[in-house]
């Protein structure tokens, strides 16, 4: 074999361990590190919108209040199952209003994957008023919620105090979003990461 298909072969091979390298690494990161998500509601407008793209830190799992994260909700999440004593849908059938928003998620993890702002820590008081949430009696400030429009379920009655090692996430979209309100709190063990960058649309690339 001459010395130039020697050189040939052993740049491909070169090329070829290259590659290999570079896309383990590239699991590792997303494994380990940084995963890309898509949003795919408007739960959380008007901060996310629906298709843009959001990159996760996956070892950061205990999120700050105000945080946007994203988890593993309770299995009362995904119908047809049955949702924290069916509290938190705003009115009954009777037309009675709701003492308060749920208060304990089930016991089940679901396989979905939501994005959603942390508005209550572990220990927490919380109400919730015209979709404003009031923490420990001091309103949460939140310049970047979308108005309820006095939709039901955006008022409760009473408060609840979120349990120790989760965590109570509500979308931006208060009138609109399929949250801790109605499936609990979210236990610490099943948040995957914080949202710290979005990347599409070029438009809103940047912190969210």
């Amino acid at each position: 074999m001459s010395w130039i298909r020697r050189g040939i072969l052993f740049s491909l091979l070169e090329l070829a361990m290259t590659v290999g390298v570079a896309v383990g690494l590239a699991f590792a990161l997303q494994a380990f590190l940084v995963k890309p998500y898509r949003i795919p509601s408007g739960s959380m407008e008007p901060t996310l919108k629906i298709g843009q793209r959001v990159l996760v830190w996956r070892l950061d799992t205990t999120p700050g209040l105000g945080q946007i994260a994203v988890f593993h909700p309770p299995a009362g999440a995904d119908p047809p199952q049955a949702r924290c004593g069916a509290r938190g849908e705003g009115f009954d059938s009777y037309g009675t209003a709701f003492a308060r928003p749920c208060d304990r998620p089930t016991p089940r993890e679901s396989t979905q994957t939501f994005v959603k702002r942390v508005v209550g820590e572990p220990g927490d008081v919380l109400r919730i008023r015209n979709g404003h949430v009031y923490r420990n009696g001091v309103r949460e400030h939140d310049p970047y919620i979308a108005p309820c429009g006095g939709v039901p379920e955006c008022t409760f009655t009473g408060s609840i105090k979120v349990p120790a090692g989760e965590y109570y996430m509500m979308g931006d979209n208060r009138g609109d979003s399929d949250d801790s309100r109605y499936w609990g709190p979210v236990p610490a063990k099943w948040i995957i990461g914080t949202v710290f960058f979005t990347y599409w649309p070029p438009d809103r690339i940047g912190p969210p």
